[in-house]
């Protein structure tokens, strides 16, 4: 399945590339994804912890199911003042 994956904020210089396109196994899960960003940008990886997804509008747990054509956005935390 292909999925569109967005980067936001600092996230853009450390991919590179914004939007990605990446093909995945079906059934593959949010997590899945992030491995897979982990490994082609090896420094997303450092912001393990940090780093806030949404598919669609919505926030996604690690354990969600991806479907095809689904937009994944990858953002840091949100700070304001």
């Amino acid at each position: 399945m292909t999925v569109q994956v967005q980067f936001f904020s600092y996230f853009k210089q450390l991919a590179t590339e914004d939007p990605l396109t990446l093909v995945l196994p079906q059934h593959a899960t949010v997590e899945d994804l992030l491995t897979c960003l982990r490994t082609r940008y090896p420094k997303l990886a450092t912001l393990n912890r940090s780093t806030l997804v949404a598919v669609g509008v919505e926030y996604a747990a690690p354990n969600q199911v991806l479907h095809e054509a689904d937009v994944v956005s990858l953002f840091p935390p949100v700070q304001g003042g």
